[in-house]
């Protein structure tokens, strides 16, 4: 109390900020602390390993548990920690609103996580029901509610007396990321003006900080039209000692500084990026990796030791002298832990049973991998837009990237399939546009950031994007005439200015069609089939930028 006096009574910011970033006196003088962090982030309902064995949460216990009897055994401590985004991705897990995914990380003993934006895909109910399914906290110091936080903005661990305190942070593009019905009546306040009030809290209650977040890691902060990321945070706030992050969903591994290595290949070496003392750490998605970091803590100095992003049965292909190809690991097989299953098999059996029905097929692959959709017109685009065109009778489609979640192979078409593409259980909707009005919605999609879930498909129309503005509309083969009129058909996501999507909900035309997405390309699919891949390739939609 004396010492907060001394520096109220100064009156000088350096002599508030020394004060306010004080350390605490959990930790003893000359005694060296191990601590290791595990991390993931970007689950996105893959409690279950894929067809090729990859990944799922039976072999991530095997390998936390390992690590965790490892640290021990070396008189260390560790913390399990996730950047976020549980939810939304795969059908079984969807269907049961990541029920099996939040028991599983209470099995596998995270300790906290931060709140994704895609927790707030369903309804508050749903997530305050996964709140309370976890037996960790989630985390969140910039989510409020009626003025108040939502989440608890950090908590302190107690590891052998060091104090390590971890904030949540949350990526304030989720208010236009989310179903407004969802996050209207919430306030996503600024992530690095949250993080600047918090540290110094934290830091007299900490000897470390570490901020768990779901807001991005863009390479040396060009976020574009994005909220700004961890980066951009690390450089504005000091005090961070390790950022666990999420939500771009790749390695942080770092070439040089400030340079991301794009070509980071499973089982290689892995620098993380470091800003202004702060590490940045993000292991990809899926919990394809676990990540290890560890660190020696001793007098106030927190240096990484080592660090390894940890393949969890990734596989790359090999082609053979007899010209087969054979999936082969990266690394060591990793056993799948008994107990993990057990808990697991009647989630996935239970999911299996209503997703496994036949619809159609199709001859040849339909483009969905996000880092394809994200930036190039795909032939899975056209087939949505003219899914949602055939349903309602528009002129043409526009659907944002970010509603478009996965890739349908070629063969056989599933319900499962489907639901893989949609899984936000989005709705139609119309509204009836001059042709002023559609050329100015146009041109506000032009200026979509390529690489972001806003990034438009379009179907029904042709158009040129050159340096941010919209040329030589066709909409069914005839120039767009201003004064006619035409129907688009969008989701109520995009309609309700999602992902900064023109609003369309308030138009006097407006209209919500009540169908659901995936059932609208279910019903298409199965009334078209079999399908020519070809007849959906984007090749008269132009977008030169």
């Amino acid at each position: 109390m004396k010492l907060n006096r001394l520096c109220l009574s100064l009156g000088l910011i350096a002599v508030l900020a020394g004060c306010a970033l004080a350390p605490p006196t959990g930790a003893e003088k000359d005694k060296t602390y191990r601590v290791t962090i595990m991390h993931t982030n970007d689950h996105h309902g893959r409690f279950w390993h894929n067809s090729d064995g990859e990944y799922g949460m039976a072999a991530r216990k095997t390998v936390v548990d390992e690590i965790r009897r490892d640290v021990a055994a070396h008189g260390g401590y560790s913390l399990l920690l996730d950047g976020g985004d549980v939810n939304t991705g795969v059908p079984e897990s969807d269907l049961q609103d990541a029920v099996p995914d939040f028991k599983g990380m209470n099995l596998l003993g995270y300790q906290a996580m931060a709140v994704g934006n895609h927790e707030f895909d369903k309804p508050l109910a749903v997530l305050k029901m996964q709140r309370n399914l976890a037996q960790f906290p989630l985390l969140s110091a910039n989510i409020y509610e009626a003025g108040q936080r939502m989440f608890a903005p950090y908590k302190v661990f107690d590891l052998g007396g060091l104090k390590v305190g971890v904030m949540g942070l949350t990526t304030e593009d989720t208010v236009r990321m989310a179903h407004p019905d969802n996050v209207g009546r919430l306030e996503f306040r600024s992530a690095i003006a949250e993080a600047g009030k918090l540290v110094p809290e934290l830091r007299r209650q900490a000897d470390v900080v570490i901020a768990a977040t779901h807001i991005g890691h863009y390479e040396n902060g060009e976020h574009g039209s994005q909220a700004p990321g961890d980066v951009e945070m690390a450089r504005a706030v000091s005090g961070i000692d390790l950022v666990v992050g999420g939500h771009t969903q790749n390695p942080a591994c770092m070439k040089a500084e400030n340079v991301l290595d794009h070509a980071y290949v499973p089982g290689a070496a892995c620098q993380p990026d470091r800003q202004n003392g702060a590490w940045i750490v993000q292991a990809h998605e899926w919990g394809k990796y676990v990540g290890r970091a560890d660190f020696e803590y001793r007098n106030g100095d927190f240096k990484l030791v080592k660090y390894a992003l940890i393949p969890i049965n990734l596989k790359k292909s090999v082609v053979g002298a007899d010209g087969n190809t054979t999936l082969l690991p990266y690394t060591r097989v990793i056993a799948q832990d008994q107990e993990m299953l057990a808990l697991l098999t009647p989630f996935q059996q239970l999911g299996q049973d209503r997703l496994g029905v036949q619809i159609g097929t199709v001859d040849a692959r339909l483009v969905g991998d996000r880092d394809v959709v994200r930036k190039s017109l795909t032939n899975l685009g056209v087939l949505v837009g003219r899914a949602m065109m055939d349903k309602t009778r528009a002129d043409f489609a526009v659907v944002n990237a970010g509603g478009l979640r996965d890739s349908i192979p070629a063969g056989i078409i599933t319900y499962k399939d489907v639901l893989k593409v949609h899984p936000f259980g989005n709705t139609v909707c119309t509204a009836e546009l001059s042709g002023t009005e559609v050329l100015g919605y146009l041109n506000v999609l032009a200026k979509m950031s390529p690489g972001s879930g806003a990034y438009p498909q379009f179907a029904g129309i042709e158009l040129d994007i050159s340096a941010g503005a919209v040329s030589n509309v066709r909409i069914r083969g005839s120039a767009l005439e201003s004064g006619k009129t035409y129907r688009i058909t969008v989701n109520n996501f995009q309609a309700a200015g999602g992902d900064g999507y023109p609003r369309l909900s308030t138009h006097p035309s407006f209209v919500n069609t009540g169908f659901v997405d995936a059932d609208v390309l279910r019903a298409y699919i199965a009334a078209k089939s079999p399908l020519k891949a070809a007849e959906y390739e984007p090749g008269q939609t132009v977008l030169r930028r």
